[in-house]
């Protein structure tokens, strides 16, 4: 394979030395926060959840933050290969428009953009999220605490100060800044422990659904904070990232299953403020039952500009909006090589040979 890497923790291989890896064996699949990264993902989520898991009938744990939960609510809606082609099209081709005698726009003008944005894409659907017959979604956020219970000019900088200095210390500490706080589809438990990290479960409705999603993916200065979600406690919501980046989570999969896990990266990141903390970015048993799927730094390299597509795009292309969508445009139709290589693999009767060490 050149452009995929797959690789597995230890009990998930051994699972695919024995059985191979069959639609029916898989039992959640997480989705990082990360922004246009997850771009590259379409292809393989198209394959996935159009086609692959098709083939099987078990219930399947959908746990995503920021775009990842996007994402994962896009898997939810009937027919979701048209629904992710959709996504990948509209995200790729957004624009903001900079009223005159701006230089930028505001974090509140952005979240008033994207608000739109949802409501366009899940007008009249949110029905089908979560009364989807096999998929339960979780969408994490992560909800202020003490000085972050509230948005503010002052207090949301001391406090993200504060959270970052916590963090550096201890994972556990970033606690009293910041709680994982999950939605989820009505009645479904959390398929990982939350031993780990301060969490809250509370439930989607139709009610809250636009706004949870708007949470999971506001990021800090970026855009405003979600306040006082009806259907739980209040305070100022923000990205699931922050808490966790890349949803390395206790996973708990039913009766042994896999965790699948589409990824733009090898490395399993805990929350966003541990990016620059290089030690955290290990394996742990937490992941013993995760397969991941993820594109091949050498082959990420042929994509334009060398690089899978990123927030910083926005700033190198300037006002070029419309080359910024042709690199976009060109990066998502090369990983079309992802899922080419992933039902490859899958029909392979060597592929354990091919997996790498998580």
């Amino acid at each position: 394979m050149k452009a995929l890497r797959i690789y597995a923790g230890p009990a998930a291989r051994q699972h695919i030395e024995q059985h191979g890896l069959r639609p029916q064996d898989v039992r959640t699949i997480p989705g990082a926060a990360g922004g246009p990264k997850g771009l590259i993902l379409g292809p393989l989520d198209r394959f996935i959840f159009g086609r692959w898991l098709t083939q099987s009938s078990q219930p399947v744990d959908l746990v995503g933050a920021s775009i990842g939960a996007w994402r994962l609510a896009t898997a939810c809606l009937a027919d979701p290969e048209a629904a992710f082609g959709r996504f990948e099209h509209d995200y790729v081709r957004q624009q903001f428009e900079v009223p005159p005698g701006q230089k930028r726009l505001s974090p509140h003008q952005l979240s008033e953009r994207f608000a739109e944005s949802l409501d366009t894409f899940y007008g009249g659907r949110i029905g089908e999220v979560l009364g989807h017959a096999r998929y339960r979604l979780h969408v994490v956020t992560s909800r202020g605490r003490h000085i972050l219970g509230r948005e503010g000019r002052a207090r949301t900088p001391v406090g993200y100060l504060g959270a970052f200095a916590s963090n550096s210390l201890h994972r556990k500490s970033l606690g009293a800044w910041l709680e994982r706080c999950v939605f989820s589809t009505p009645g479904a438990a959390l398929p990982f422990g939350t031993t780990d990290f301060r969490t809250r479960q509370h439930a989607l409705s139709e009610a809250n659904f636009n706004r949870v999603l708007q949470a999971s993916c506001s990021i800090p200065f970026l855009l405003a904070a979600v306040h006082d979600i009806p259907g739980a406690p209040r305070g100022a919501y923000w990205d699931g990232g922050i808490t966790d980046y890349h949803l390395h989570l206790d996973y708990q999969p039913a009766d042994e299953g896999i965790v699948l896990y589409p990824h733009f990266q090898q490395a399993v990141v805990p929350g966003w403020l541990d990016k620059g903390l290089r030690w955290r970015h290990k394996s742990t048993r937490f992941l013993d039952r995760m397969v991941v799927l993820a594109p091949n730094p050498e082959w990420v390299k042929t994509l334009p500009h060398g690089k899978l597509p990123d927030r910083k795009d926005f700033i190198r292309f300037a006002n070029d909006t419309q080359a910024r969508i042709a690199a976009w445009g060109q990066a998502t139709r090369e990983a079309t090589r992802l899922s080419e290589e992933f039902e490859a693999w899958l029909g392979d009767d060597g592929r354990s040979r091919d997996i790498l060490p998580l």
